[in-house]
């Protein structure tokens, strides 16, 4: 007999499967539940559904669907709110929207509602009363859009089990007492004695302070090595100094703001940050041994932008690079915690960038604790005007994390939520979240004034208690402390801080993180040559593939030519590819980690790299740098996923916390920079004078103009230009192979000496063009070169009168029309390979080649405020000092990077490579073609 037909609803499977239990063996159900099909006729209920018995089965089905929709939904009834809002609840939630009343349900066995509870209840109701204490309370868990049924059944079981509920132990509920006491003297005291300066209080959510600290002693049990925090401004002070035990002393000191800090302007140019802005270490020990490392990352007020950054530090931290091949990474070793705002998390689009790395092989991190510090407010901003959705944490639903919404006013029941997060993060290596609902006991700032816009709620807030308070009324409740000692605990730490803050003198400044200064001219001492014996063999090993592999055609004749591309010490048969392969596969053999990600790096996007080979037809894939036997360290590329911002923000972390690796990051195209502006100017260009953070980050940028448009044209020079500070960054536009080959083996040279970001603006049409070929002989006896002066001899170069100055491929261009060869004697093309740090004394060596030198013309494809000429222009000045005139020719001033058209693209071109070689007259139309001749500048 089909049975599906008989019961209904999303349990009836489960009376189903009992009902054919009972069939085959009666003793093998609950006798409750025996006794109810002992009775009931399948046959009479067929052709009269409203028999008694149907009516029965009816109910038992009922009875499971009220448990299960109380498992799914009954977040939507718990008690979250400690402004006392009213839960939007559910129909499927009640009694009357399944049919049952309560005589039904006391009628009923317990063994319907299954689980732990129904074996410690004696009927239905009463298991569907504990089953809502357990999803209805001061918890909501929100789990059920989890695909994985063993995830749903370990949530479903801890929960319902209570197996992370605190015990009852008077010695730690005192001591939550006394975490709950100093987050909340801690920001009262600064209130008082600071009135109206930033801090950003944590009052609301005080009780996030315990629960890091919770999942910080955990860990430490687990014997993990490494915890990466990350968080906004919000409570970012308490969490300094209650979990990662800062002393006090240096936060009063920031919030007296002494006029004595640090030099502003020393070489570093340093500048700090605000207070709330600040990164920390702790260390925690056991004797002298360092069992654990605490880091709170320094972020911006640039809301979640930290978020990709931690994820980055923690995979890092988690590796091991040691070995050639591939690295490993031990999910085991580090945890990343996140703390979110409500409005931020939903808001802001690298959060949910990030969230899709947290499963990607190259990413991963094994697992994440999310905490969102819900004060149901953003800065005026309610939830209604900030999210689409009911819950602030409804985004991680799309990559099946599960959510534990939380009273912030419970304490016991945030513990418990931490507990059971750090216990679903380990045994799953997957995401997690709380959602931390709370209140925010003040404006948006301390200087704010949130009755404007928000009175009702406001009002609210002045007349509730702490959490410290409910708390303390609790455990006197409890006998577990009398009705004094709360204010005893109050005046013993507010004691303590006014005695940090007597104490203080007209002399103490900031304890201020600053990078150490470089030795002079370590990136010019590095040594670049690699010997030509080891070059060959490196090139022999990195052609070497496994026996039968079945390499694509095309690629197996490209890999032909290219093993004797190395034959010939002087002939130019090395591309920019192989150029590449080998500076990886030797810095490899020098003893340096590297990882490469990027936009389809692993191909490239012009099909250059091919760093991954793939079997044509068994598709296994094979990389030659992670089986060459000269390697000493480990190699990965992944390719990223179609996102810069947070992709960017990973490799800055990942960075920051290895600096010894080192880290490349492509783009597909260089205008897509554009994606990560945020961790471009947060980040990258700003860390050492804020925080003493030093990236050596590498970016390839593809850059060139050939027509194909405002968006595959651009890598956007002139916005790093305009970063370029206190040399903070190298910029790089090569036109050789050996050039990019010494680039890279100089950075991976100075990544502790002298570390800076790398900007590398790379090729594209050029990168098959014979003209960026180098020799044997350039890489092995070459270095880097800042500039490249005209090959002209000494002799030609006395007739100069013209000296056009350029970087990039428009050299190419240059030196390869027909103009260049019809006015090759009184003109001289000398490109700027460095274009920051300006090369100063290798341009003045340049110029005082040329005698009869009477003027200096800098030529860029670029429009005139997108190019490098804005930027070099006072440099040039200063260096010509008058001696003779400078001239600027370029693409005029456009909004668009580059035209639409490509045949205008050529016109162009055209025009403006003529125009730097004519001395004396302009070409007609000039303007009209979009070229800028600014004479005399």
């Amino acid at each position: 007999m089909n049975l599906s037909h008989l019961f209904h609803g999303p349990n009836s499977g489960y009376v189903v499967e009992l009902y054919e239990l009972y069939l085959q063996d009666p003793e093998s159900v609950d006798p409750e539940i025996r006794a109810l099909f002992e009775k009931w006729n399948p046959e009479a209920a067929e052709s009269a559904t409203t028999d008694v018995q149907t009516q029965d089965m009816d109910k038992i089905v009922a009875t499971a669907n009220l448990a299960q929709a109380i498992r799914a939904f009954g977040h939507l009834e718990a008690d979250l709110d400690p402004l006392g809002g009213n839960p939007p609840g559910d129909s499927c939630l009640t009694f009357s929207g399944h049919n049952l009343t309560d005589e039904d349900l006391f009628q009923l066995p317990s063994s319907l509602v299954r689980g732990s509870i129904a074996e410690v209840t004696s009927n239905a109701h009463e298991a569907i009363t504990k089953l809502r204490s357990v999803y209805s309370s001061k918890i909501g868990y929100d789990f059920y859009h989890i695909n994985s049924i063993e995830e749903r059944k370990w949530f479903r079981d801890s929960a319902e089990s209570g197996a992370f509920r605190p015990p009852n132990d008077p010695i730690n509920e005192r001591l939550l007492l006394e975490s709950l006491t100093q987050v909340e003297v801690l920001e009262r005291f600064l209130h008082r004695i600071f009135p109206g300066k930033f801090r950003f209080s944590i009052e609301g959510v005080d009780v996030m302070v315990p629960m890091l600290n919770e999942i910080v002693g955990l860990s430490a049990e687990a014997q993990i090595h490494h915890i990466l925090l990350g968080m906004a401004h919000r409570g970012r002070l308490n969490v300094m100094h209650h979990v990662m035990n800062k002393g006090y002393k240096g936060t009063l000191i920031k919030f007296k703001d002494p006029v004595l800090h640090r030099d502003f302007r020393d070489y570093m140019g340093w500048t700090g940050d605000v207070k709330y802005h600040d990164g920390a270490r702790r260390a925690v020990k056991n004797g002298k041994t360092i069992e654990m490392e605490i880091t709170l990352a320094p972020n911006p007020s640039h809301l979640e932008s930290v978020n990709p950054v931690v994820e980055g530090m923690t995979r890092a931290a988690g590796t091991k690079v040691d070995k050639p091949g591939a690295p490993i990474f031990d999910p085991t070793v580090s945890l990343p915690i996140i703390v979110h705002g409500d409005s931020a998390f939903p808001g802001q689009g690298i959060v949910s960038e990030t969230l899709n790395l947290s499963r990607l092989p190259g990413y991963c991190t094994g697992g994440t604790i999310h905490i969102i510090t819900n004060n149901q407010l953003g800065y005026t901003t309610l939830p209604s005007d900030s999210r689409s959705t009911l819950y602030a944490s409804d985004l991680a639903k799309g990559f099946e994390i599960p959510i534990m919404h939380v009273n912030a006013d419970d304490p016991e029941s945030c513990i418990e939520a931490a507990r059971m997060a750090f216990a679903y993060l380990k045994k799953f290596h997957k995401d997690v979240l709380i959602d931390l609902v709370g209140y925010r006991r003040h404006g948006h700032n301390e200087a704010d004034e949130p009755t404007f816009t928000q009175p009702q709620m406001y009002k609210k807030i002045k007349d509730h208690p702490t959490v410290r308070e409910i708390w303390a009324n609790t455990l006197v409740k409890r006998g577990v402390i009398d009705k004094d000692e709360p204010e005893e605990i109050i005046s013993k730490f507010t004691e303590k801080l006014h005695g940090d803050f007597e104490s203080l003198t007209s002399e103490d400044i900031p304890d201020e993180a600053q990078s150490k200064r470089p030795p002079d001219e370590a990136a010019q001492k590095v040594k670049t040559a690699v010997p030509v014996k080891t070059l060959r063999e490196l090139n022999d090993s990195l052609l070497k593939l496994p026996d039968n592999f079945n390499l694509n055609s095309k690629l197996k004749r490209g890999m032909e030519r290219r093993a004797n591309s190395l034959d010939e010490m002087d002939e130019k048969n090395i591309d920019w590819t192989t150029a590449e392969d080998l500076a990886l596969a030797s810095i490899l053999a020098d003893g340096t980690p590297i990882r490469f990600t990027g936009q389809d790096c692993q191909r490239g996007t012009f099909s250059h790299r091919h760093a991954v080979l793939h079997d044509s037809k068994t598709w296994d894939a094979y990389c030659p740098l992670q089986n060459i036997p000269q390697a000493k360290a480990s190699f990965e590329i992944h390719n990223s996923p179609l996102t810069e911002n947070a992709c960017i923000g990973f490799e800055y972390g990942y960075n920051i916390q290895e600096p010894n690796r080192l880290v490349i990051w492509e783009a597909q195209y260089g205008d897509f920079i554009n994606g990560a502006q945020t961790i471009i100017d947060e980040y990258l260009v700003s860390a050492r004078a804020k925080w003493g953070q030093t990236p050596s980050l590498v970016l390839l940028l593809p850059h060139g103009y050939e027509g194909q448009g405002p968006d595959h044209s651009s890598g956007r020079p002139a916005r790093f230009l305009g970063s370029a500070a206190e040399i903070n960054m190298r910029i790089a536009n090569c036109t050789t192979a050996a050039q990019y080959f010494h680039l890279l083996r100089r950075q991976a040279g100075v990544l502790e000496k002298d570390p800076l970001p790398l900007i590398v603006l790379t090729p594209k049409s050029l990168l098959r063009n014979s003209s960026i070929y180098s020799s044997v002989r350039d890489l092995s006896e070459g270095s880097w070169q800042p500039v490249i002066d005209d090959e002209m001899n000494d002799n030609q170069a006395k007739k100069v009168k013209r000296l056009i100055l350029c970087s990039g491929k428009v050299y190419i261009d240059l030196n390869n029309s027909e103009y260049r060869q019809q006015n090759s004697k009184d003109i001289a093309i000398a490109r700027v390979e460095q274009l920051y740090p300006i090369p100063t004394e290798m341009l003045q060596k340049v110029m005082s080649r040329y005698p009869k030198l009477q003027e200096v013309v800098w030529i860029q494809e670029e429009p005139e405020t997108m190019g490098a000429w804005m930027f070099m222009f006072p440099f040039f000045r200063k260096l010509i000092d008058g001696r003779f005139p400078l001239h600027y020719i370029g693409r005029r001033r456009n909004s668009s990077p580059a035209e639409g058209s490509s045949s205008m693209h050529k016109v162009n071109q055209e025009a403006l490579i003529k125009q730097a070689f004519m001395i004396d007259e302009e070409l007609p139309n000039l303007d009209e073609l979009g070229i800028t001749w600014v004479k005399n500048v």
